[in-house]
C-alpha cells in the first residue's frame, strides 16, 4: 500500500511521471532557473533587457540542443527533458524560455534533420555552448498565419543564390549571429516557387536585423526583424533536401511542444504566489484565503494545473516514442497556454492593487501569456488544424474559393 498524501503544487504526483535521468536535468534547470535567471528578471523586463552572458551560461549547463546527439554538442536526451527545462525557465520569465526554444528547436534542430554534415559540424557546437546565438525567420508582416504565401524570395545566381524580403517578429533577431530564413526559392526549373531554408551568417552584406520597440510582453526577449536587400548566400549554406512547408512547421512543433510544458511552469508559478498572498493577507478580520470566492479560484486554477501538467507529460511520452502527431501538439499548446492565460490573468485579480507591481510577478506572467498565445499558432488557429483533423475538411481557404 502506497502513503497516501496531498501536494497542493502537484496534486497528482505528476512529477513522479518523469524518469530520473530527466528528473535530475529538471533539478539542474530549476536551481539554474531559481538562483540565476530569477534575481534578473524583474531588472530585465522593466528594462527591456536581454542579458547576452545567459547564452553561454545555459550552454555550460547542457540547456540548449539538449535533444541534438552528443556528437554535435547536445546532450542527447529526451524531448521530456527539453519539456521540463522549458517549464523551469518559464516559471522565472517567458523571455528566457522563448530564448532556449529558438536556439533549440527553430535554429539547431533544423540543421541536424536537414543541414548537411559540413553544416552541422559548423554550427551546432557552437549553438549548444551559446558561443553563437540563432533566430529563425518565417512570419512576415503580412504574413503571419498563413506562411504559404510569404514573399521573401531567393533567386538562384552563380555559386549561391540572392534573398530579398522581411521577416518580423523574430525573437533573438537582434543579436544573432546566424539566422535560418525560409524563402520562395527560384532557379528556372521545375521547382521555382518552392519554399526552401537558407543560412544565413551576421555580417553578410544586405542583413540588418533592427529591433521591434515598444513592446509591453515578452520585454526581456529581443525581438525584432530580418531584413534582407540583395544578400548573397553561398550554396554552401542552402539547407539542400527540404522543400515546402514541412521543414518549417515540423521546427515550429517542435517549438510547440516546448511552449505545452513552459506555459505549465507560468501557471504553477502564478497559483503559487495567488496561494501565498491570500494566506498572509488580512482584510475584515479574516485571511483572504478563508473567503469562498478565493478558495473556489484556487480549486478551479489547480484543477487546470492538473490537467496542463498531465498533458504535457503525455505528449512528451508520446513524443519519445515518435508518436506525436501535429494535431496533438495543437491541442496541447492550445489548452494549457489559454489555461496558463486565464490562471494569471486570476491570479493578478486575487492580488488586488499589488497585483499590477512588478514585484508579485504576476503581471510579468500574465503580459509574457498575451504573447505566448498568440505566437507559433493562435488559439483558433490550432483549433482549425484540430477542425481538419476531426473532420478531414479543409477550413483555411475561405468559401467561395475553389482552390
Amino acid at each position: 500500500m502506497g502513503t497516501k498524501t496531498f501536494n497542493s503544487n502537484d496534486i497528482y504526483h505528476f512529477e513522479e511521471l518523469i524518469s530520473q535521468e530527466d528528473r535530475m536535468i529538471m533539478d539542474a534547470a530549476r536551481e539554474y532557473a531559481q538562483t540565476q535567471l530569477e534575481p534578473r528578471a524583474l531588472e530585465g523586463n522593466q528594462d527591456e533587457q536581454f542579458d547576452i552572458g545567459i547564452a553561454r551560461e545555459m550552454g555550460d549547463l547542457g540547456l540548449l540542443g539538449v535533444f541534438i546527439p552528443e556528437e554535435y554538442g547536445g546532450a542527447g536526451s529526451s524531448y521530456t527533458a527539453y519539456g521540463v527545462i522549458n517549464r523551469e525557465l518559464d516559471r522565472v520569465d517567458s523571455a528566457y524560455r522563448s530564448f532556449v526554444s529558438v536556439q533549440s528547436s527553430l535554429v539547431m534542430h533544423p540543421i541536424h534533420v536537414f543541414g548537411t554534415e559540413e553544416q552541422r559540424q559548423k554550427y551546432l557546437p557552437r549553438l549548444a555552448t551559446g558561443e553563437i546565438i540563432g533566430c529563425y525567420g518565417l512570419t512576415e508582416p503580412d504574413h503571419g498565419s498563413d506562411p504559404g504565401s510569404m514573399i521573401t524570395s531567393a533567386k538562384k545566381i552563380d555559386g549561391g543564390w540572392k534573398l530579398n524580403g522581411s521577416k518580423t517578429w523574430i525573437t533573438n533577431s537582434p543579436i544573432a549571429d546566424l539566422c535560418v530564413v525560409w524563402a520562395k526559392a527560384y532557379d528556372g526549373g521545375d521547382e521555382d516557387g518552392v519554399i526552401r531554408g537558407f543560412l544565413i551568417e551576421r555580417g553578410t552584406e544586405g542583413l540588418s536585423t533592427p529591433k521591434v520597440k515598444n513592446k509591453m510582453s515578452m520585454r526581456a526577449s529581443p525581438t525584432g526583424e530580418i531584413v534582407m536587400q540583395d544578400c548573397f548566400i553561398p550554396n554552401e549554406n542552402a539547407l539542400p533536401d527540404i522543400r515546402g512547408l514541412k521543414g518549417p512547421f515540423s521546427c515550429l512543433n517542435n517549438a510547440r511542444f516546448g511552449i505545452v510544458w513552459g506555459v505549465v511552469g507560468v501557471a504553477e508559478n502564478c497559483y503559487q504566489r495567488a496561494r501565498d498572498y491570500v494566506l498572509g493577507r488580512t482584510q475584515f478580520g479574516y485571511p483572504l484565503a478563508s473567503m469562498q470566492l478565493i478558495q473556489t479560484k484556487l480549486a478551479n486554477m489547480v484543477t487546470d494545473i492538473t490537467q496542463m501538467q498531465l498533458l504535457a507529460w503525455r505528449l512528451g511520452d508520446l513524443k519519445d516514442k515518435d508518436r506525436a502527431t501535429p494535431e496533438m501538439v495543437s491541442l496541447a499548446k492550445r489548452n494549457n497556454a489559454g489555461a496558463a492565460l486565464n490562471i494569471a490573468r486570476v491570479a493578478r485579480d486575487m492580488l488586488g492593487g499589488n497585483g499590477i507591481t512588478g514585484d508579485f510577478r504576476v503581471i510579468h506572467h500574465m503580459m509574457n501569456m498575451e504573447t505566448v498565445n498568440t505566437y507559433e499558432g493562435t488559439y483558433d488557429i490550432h483549433g482549425l488544424v484540430l477542425g481538419r483533423a476531426i473532420t478531414e475538411i479543409q477550413s483555411f481557404v475561405p468559401r467561395g474559393n475553389d482552390q
